[in-house]
């Protein structure tokens, strides 16, 4: 699988949102970025992996795919394992872990696939095997295709590294930005969140605007593989926490809960926009529109997953709906929730919405208008 130091690198993203991670893998120079059931595939070198943890915003992980053979029985399994260049990849000083999926195939216990592979890592190099490694080699057996990849990413991404403080049922990083893509958003113009959370829209929207990299605060797994160029990473990662020339609009945030408005504010210090975001604590029919020009009103109410909860949840969204229609003119809006009544509620003259997405145990989508008349 790898050729010419070139080799398949997986970027895994939540079901329904590969297309919207595709056209960002290929914005961030990745041209053959290909939207699979999954993820998203694209070739490159280790180079690649870095970067690619380090600036695309919607990927959950970044697997380098470094082998792959086929495999009918266990013994065969264990046999071509022991093949694989383990060395190139891994040290003999850091403990891996492994992971094993099998579907279709003729092995099919994942278990027994993981303790193999493991054993052939192990007895062929000399690297440690512990159940809470940091690093993961994971192996997928499909349709008797054996394929080997190296978790790169460790953490999952949507652990930026700068956000501490958190609400209840948060929408995570990596899914907030690709709804903002999803709706256009593209750090050129202001935002408004009104029911903000913790911030998460607004702080990754600013980011956006300051040219600041997603990745810039963390570590990642492949910094503990024997591919890994420290002094390259480092001129690679030197530019990643420089801002741009400050925007002329700023990035606003409100909710009626005190405590998110200042979870808010410490998360936006911590990432380095605080200057460009604002945080007011107030309903949603207290909501005002931003001096300047208009932008992006992005919103993830209540959904009302419990049984009656929906119908006490609308005259929430029609609120919403209302003052939006009343004080944001030109703005468009998106809006994610899992009850189509409640978007109908709204009274906005909503597009069709997107594909469903898995967040939380539900399945939400995104509903949009163009701006709004």
């Amino acid at each position: 699988m790898v050729e010419d130091g070139r080799f398949e690198i997986f970027l895994v993203a939540a079901p329904g949102l590969e297309a919207a991670l595709a056209a960002e893998a290929r914005a961030r120079g990745f041209s053959d970025a290909t939207a699979i059931a999954g993820g998203v595939t694209l070739s490159g070198g280790w180079a690649d992996v870095w970067r690619a943890n380090l600036a695309i915003r919607g990927a959950t992980r970044v697997i380098a795919r470094i082998g792959s053979f086929r495999a009918l029985h266990l013994a065969q399994l264990d046999k071509r394992a022991r093949r694989l260049p383990w060395a190139d990849v891994l040290r003999t000083d850091v403990p891996v872990r492994v992971e094993a999926t099998c579907k279709s195939s003729r092995i099919y216990h994942s278990g027994a696939t993981a303790q193999r592979i493991a054993r052939a890592i192990n007895e062929t190099l000399g690297t440690p095997i512990e159940r809470d490694a940091y690093v993961t080699v994971m192996a997928r057996i499909e349709d008797d295709l054996c394929t080997i990849g190296v978790d790169t990413s460790g953490e999952i991404l949507h652990k930026r590294g700068h956000k501490e403080a958190v609400n209840a049922a948060p929408m995570r990083e990596t899914m907030a930005a690709m709804f903002l893509a999803l709706c256009g958003y593209q750090g050129s113009e202001p935002l408004v969140d009104p029911m903000c959370g913790s911030g998460t829209f607004v702080i990754e929207a600013a980011e956006m605007a300051a040219g600041l990299k997603p990745g810039r605060s963390r570590d990642f797994a492949f910094e503990q593989l024997a591919t890994f160029d420290a002094a390259a990473w480092a001129a690679m990662r030197a530019g990643s926490d420089k801002r741009a020339a400050s925007p002329a609009f700023r990035l606003y945030g409100s909710d009626r809960d005190g405590s998110a408005i200042a979870m808010s504010r410490a998360n936006a210090a911590r990432a380095g926009v605080g200057d460009l975001t604002a945080f007011r604590q107030c309903p949603v029919s207290e909501l005002e529109r931003p001096e300047g020009p208009s932008g992006l009103v992005i919103v993830n109410p209540p959904y009302g997953t419990r049984l009656g909860e929906a119908a006490r949840l609308k005259p929430l969204y029609r609120a919403l709906g209302q003052t939006l229609l009343d004080r944001f003119s030109g703005w468009r809006v998106g809006l994610i929730t899992s009850a189509p009544d409640l978007a109908r509620a709204t009274g906005l003259p909503l597009k069709p919405p997107s594909a469903p997405v898995p967040h939380g145990g539900i399945r939400v989508r995104l509903y949009q208008t163009d701006p709004l008349g």
